[in-house]
């Protein structure tokens, strides 16, 4: 399988200094969104089969955007749940694909759903594991390296304090030297992975490859190596 980095740069520098939430409504705003991929991504597809999850089963999208991706999992049998902080990405993804979802609202979130399709809009720090329900599937593309060094282990605890005892899923990483270019996409090494999950959480890599070839934005940023990486991830 050749799989395509579409991976761009944001165009602007992130500062961790700066409310995230702000950051992130004003990419949605500007439709500066190089981030969201318009077709399935070819590392779910050539691999969620293996992962032996059951059709029915709930599987959990972190930082979702209007990812395609969503669609993909629940035409395979899933029930599938996003969340996302822009209200902006979540009625793009209901419209761009043609449903209508009821909207209901609580005090930390609106739940957007059609059939077996949710989308939480909300801060994703602010998720409960009863809001994430009986999650058995996991889906991160683009959550993990959304987030600079000193947030993304905040970012695993939240997560696996939300997950049950017994998951699979399939974790996307990239990889350059990361004092040839700022984030986000931010770079995340094997090493630092495995030591971000707790131990009760196997991962195996699935497939990788070097894709600046197809990355013009980062090599024109100086990048000298874009290493993209799948990984299964099992826990119990």
């Amino acid at each position: 399988m050749r799989a395509a980095c579409v991976w761009f740069l944001l165009g602007e520098r992130y500062n961790p200094g700066i409310m995230e939430a702000e950051f992130w409504h004003q990419r949605w705003q500007n439709n500066r969104i190089g981030f969201h991929q318009e077709s399935i991504n070819p590392y779910l597809q050539a691999h969620w089969s293996g992962l032996n999850l059951p059709a029915g089963s709930l599987v959990f999208v972190p930082l979702c955007g209007k990812s395609r991706d969503m669609v993909w999992l629940a035409e395979q049998g899933y029930a599938v749940m996003g969340v996302e902080i822009s209200e902006l990405a979540v009625a793009a993804f209901f419209e761009e694909q043609g449903l209508t979802p009821r909207v209901t609202r609580t005090p930390r979130f609106q739940r957007w759903r059609h059939d077996g399709l949710t989308i939480l809009c909300g801060d994703f720090f602010d998720l409960t594991a009863d809001d994430a329900g009986q999650i058995q599937g996991l889906y991160d593309r683009a959550a993990l390296i959304a987030f600079p060094a000193d947030q993304r282990r905040r970012y695993v605890q939240h997560l696996t304090g939300l997950l049950p005892e017994t998951l699979v899923g399939l974790l996307i990483t990239l990889d350059y030297p990361p004092l040839e270019m700022e984030g986000p996409p931010f770079a995340v090494t094997d090493e630092e992975l495995r030591s971000l999950f707790p131990v009760e959480f196997k991962l195996e890599r699935v497939a990788g490859r070097n894709c600046l070839n197809d990355s013009p934005r980062f090599r024109e940023r100086g990048v000298s190596r874009l290493i993209e990486t799948a990984y299964s991830l099992q826990r119990g």
